[in-house]
């Protein structure tokens, strides 16, 4: 592939202060816990259903242990103690404690040690669960095959789960690779993840762990008539980022938007909260072999795509080194960024190919997931149909693997299927027209395109600098990112961040780390023998 002559020395510096960045910040962060993490802990040790009310029973756990100041020590802690004092399993202390017959505040105590062996007992079987479903998903890319071009990536968002499920199986008819469910507006900010299918929302649907489960299997129905293995992807983010981690882990959903930042910036959820939960979501989806998308895109809709161009750069170095830090392998970094070049700007084509060149050079083997123009489309059908060629071009030219296409009803709450089916004619036209032009072209040397991709650099580097010299959070608190301002100690969630006491322990960590390591060598084995013609066993 034609390549800018990028300045490799400064992208090394660019990434050392982007690793130094999130080292200081997850040294922060690693004094705490969530109620939302400890949830999710519920979950993994087998706690689901709702109470009487409608609660969630990992919500009812993490309030009562909430109430008596004692979650501090984690979930798995007053668990275990109570599984082996009463000889109760997880579910059953979780329905005993909602029908008000279980104060884990008064059950005799037991041996941490023999708590925590309990714990990994339990854990194990959780974790191999998760096992279970990439391996699912290993075998079905290597029974059907996976195309090396752009995946093609729509989305479904009617709020009801059986529309989507009509909806994905056309899509994925008409020629798409990934369905995204987008969530019912608002879901973010819900501090429970709501139970069941659900048949009710506005601009998406609820993100739940029987609508994951309904998707999934409506979606492997529709990929063995078709031949294809169709990657499900929905929303881990939010008040509840690593809930839905465990539940995309456990319905083996394959693509998860789980940026370190977004909930900050467009959501105003605190900050402390927000980079707390990411990391261990991103331990969960590491596991699980789940590609993440990060929300750079959303950057260009609020801020100026050229003046704000570093920014991007910047903000996709440091989801780059969280995601390390969860055991996550490059190609499971979906960096995000997006086409919202002002179009009547001169010469705005040339420096949209040149940041995202910039980017797939500067993140070879992420599947950078690329955004179509939205900012400025109008009522112009015509104009719109070209403004998405000229994003498909670029994402064939420099070969962005996850291609969210563009279409004209996108604004409503689900794309016309006629739209849909247009949008992906459109992009698998230029996809099989261009499918080589990006190897067989030369960036000129000091051209306009290597110019604008080294002055990006350049600003993104300079970036870099100042939030190592000022840490992230002051760095948030001064609007740097998206031009957005949130304060340290303000936002959605914060009551909701713990202090983890002395005897804190989540048994997941050393496992969930273990089962990335393995999945990647796994993965890096399969391609390999893949390359030299061999099948893998």
């Amino acid at each position: 592939m034609a390549k800018l002559r990028l300045d490799l020395d400064k992208v090394s510096q660019a990434r050392e202060a982007a690793w130094q960045i999130a080292q200081d910040t997850q040294d922060y962060i690693e004094q705490f816990t969530t109620s939302t993490i400890e949830r999710s802990i519920c979950r993994l040790l087998g706690i689901d259903g709702i109470d009487v009310l409608g609660v969630p029973l990992p919500n009812v756990v993490v309030d009562h242990l909430e109430s008596r100041q004692l979650l501090g020590h984690g979930a798995a802690f007053w668990l275990g103690q109570a599984a082996i004092s009463l000889g109760l399993e997880p579910q059953e202390i979780a329905e005993r404690i909602a029908k008000g017959e279980l104060d884990l505040s008064q059950v005799e105590p037991v041996d941490s040690l023999e708590i925590q062996l309990w714990a990994e007992k339990k854990s194990k079987e959780s974790v191999a669960k998760i096992h279970q479903n990439r391996i699912s998903r290993e075998e079905k890319l290597r029974e059907y095959g996976d195309h090396s071009g752009p995946l093609i990536y729509v989305i479904v968002a009617t709020g009801n789960i059986y529309e989507d499920i009509i909806q994905a199986k056309a899509a994925a008819k008409q020629g798409a690779d990934v369905i995204a469910v987008i969530r019912t507006t608002g879901q973010s900010l819900l501090d429970y993840v709501p139970y069941g299918a659900t048949t009710e929302g506005f601009g998406g649907t609820m993100a739940t762990q029987e609508n994951f489960r309904l998707m999934r299997a409506a979606l492997d129905e529709v990929g063995e008539e078709l031949g294809r293995y169709i990657r499900l992807c929905n929303y881990c983010s939010g008040l509840c980022m690593p809930e839905i981690a465990v539940m995309g882990a456990f319905e083996r959903l394959d693509v998860m938007l789980n940026d370190a930042l977004y909930g900050i910036l467009f959501r105003d959820i605190n900050m402390q909260r927000t980079l707390i939960d990411q990391s261990f979501s991103r331990l969960i989806n590491a596991a699980a072999g789940i590609i993440i998308n990060t929300g750079e895109d959303n950057y260009l809709t609020t801020s100026d795509a050229y003046e704000e161009a570093h920014t991007v750069l910047a903000s996709q170095l440091i989801n780059e080194q969280f995601a390390l830090k969860a055991g996550m392998f490059e190609e499971q970094m979906g960096l995000g960024h997006a086409f919202e070049m002002n179009p009547e700007l001169k010469n705005a084509f040339l420096y949209e190919l040149a940041q995202a060149q910039m980017a797939r050079q500067v993140f070879p083997n992420a599947p950078l997931k690329y955004m179509p123009p939205t900012k400025f489309k109008t009522g112009n059908i015509f104009k719109a149909h070209v403004q998405d060629a000229l994003f498909n071009m670029v994402t064939v030219i420099s070969d962005q693997k996850i291609h969210l296409l563009g279409m004209l009803t996108e604004a409503i709450h689900t794309p016309f299927m006629a739209d849909r089916a247009l949008a992906i004619e459109n992009a698998r036209y230029i996809a099989t027209t261009m499918a080589d032009f990006g190897h067989d072209i030369e960036f000129r040397e000091g051209g306009i395109m290597e110019q604008r991709a080294n002055e990006v650099l350049d600003l993104a580097l300079d970036l870099l600098q100042n939030i190592q010299r000022d840490g992230l959070f002051r760095t948030i608190e001064e609007g740097h990112f998206a031009g957005v301002k949130r304060p340290f100690e303000g936002g959605k969630g914060l009551s909701g961040v713990v202090l983890k006491e002395e005897q804190y322990f989540n048994p997941f960590i050393p496992l969930l780390m273990e089962e990335s390591r393995l999945g990647s060598k796994r993965y890096h084995q399969q391609k390999l023998q893949a390359e030299q013609g061999e099948d893998y066993e």
